[in-house]
């Protein structure tokens, strides 16, 4: 069975309680770990015996308290992402994977662009995909971070049931301080609803297999809703404003057209402020991340791209 292979390579069974888990009720800990295993038939000393290695971290307390979508404005938030750099390389990571990314954008309706921005903005293409143990990260959240405990609880049972599936090794696999993994910074559920074997190879690897991300991250656009070649965001006249709260995710407002769509207010600097309809497409990306300043970034990114895909093209200008 998968989990005594597991079993066998982690050796002797550790069940001792280090120093660094003191910060978490063990009570509780028990408890998860008795409702995981009856809950999806799973040896209880198997789930124990990698419970047992995890590490409280209070670094990841700490940037789970401070967000950049809290703390930045537009005009801030927008230069991490909107660089020439990431644009290019988001060029030469499209024309690596032109094949894949063509097939899958028809066979999902998602517009290549915004697969290959949301890479971006996330891992940049795959450079940077967290330094976290996701194990310690899920740990931490779940035991010791009362206001998203329920949320946390959730993940790292579905770590624990990827580390069965043996989709990851749930002692080696590192991601954000979330416990989001691979080029496209999926947590443990989204990887278990959402990933895609690309390759058929009977093994769905979003850490290490880029062709798996990029059909998974389309997936799970497609399966939220996203309507191929439809905008993601229109400019809004400040004539045109309503009196209601900006920056909600979900389109609530009609225009004279018709469109369902929410109201944005982004700083451009200082003393400025743009404005813009956020339509179904926008939506569908803050399912991914629940910001309206994340899915802003990765449509400008996105359409940067395209722009400088279709100029290198125009000018003869192949990277393949």
């Amino acid at each position: 069975m998968k989990k005594t292979i597991l079993l066998a390579l982690l050796g002797s069974l550790t069940t001792g309680i280090t120093t660094a888990q003191a910060a978490v009720d063990l009570t509780q800990v028990d408890q998860f770990i008795s409702d995981t295993a009856e809950k999806n038939q799973l040896d209880p000393q198997w789930i124990r015996s990698i419970i047992s290695q995890a590490n409280h971290q209070q670094s990841i307390i700490d940037a789970m308290n401070k967000p950049a979508e809290r703390t930045l404005r537009w005009f801030e938030y927008r230069k991490i992402f909107m660089t020439d750099k990431r644009v290019n390389e988001g060029v030469d990571f499209w024309n690596k994977h032109q094949d894949v990314i063509d097939k899958v954008s028809k066979d999902s309706g998602v517009d290549p662009e915004y697969i290959v921005a949301i890479i971006g903005v996330e891992t940049f293409y795959g450079r940077i995909m967290g330094k976290h143990k996701v194990l310690d990260a899920l740990y931490t959240l779940a035991f010791d971070y009362p206001k998203r405990s329920k949320f946390f609880t959730k993940e790292l049972a579905h770590f624990l049931l990827l580390a069965n599936e043996q989709h990851v090794n749930a002692l080696e696999a590192q991601g954000s301080y979330a416990g989001a993994m691979g080029f496209g910074q999926f947590m443990p559920s989204s990887y278990r609803s959402y990933a895609v074997d690309y390759e058929k190879d009977e093994k769905i690897d979003l850490l290490n297999n880029p062709q798996d991300a990029i059909a998974s991250v389309a997936n799970y656009l497609a399966r939220h809703g996203w309507v191929k070649g439809g905008t993601v965001v229109e400019t809004l006249a400040p004539s045109a404003l309503k009196d209601v709260k900006n920056n909600q995710l979900k389109p609530h407002l009609k225009d004279v057209a018709g469109k369902d769509y929410t109201q944005l207010a982004l700083k451009t600097s200082e003393t400025d402020t743009e404005h813009w309809k956020g339509l179904k497409n926008f939506y569908v990306i803050s399912r991914y991340n629940h910001s309206h300043l994340y899915v802003m970034a990765v449509h400008q990114v996105a359409q940067a791209i395209k722009q400088s895909k279709l100029k290198a093209k125009s000018e003869g200008k192949t990277t393949q």
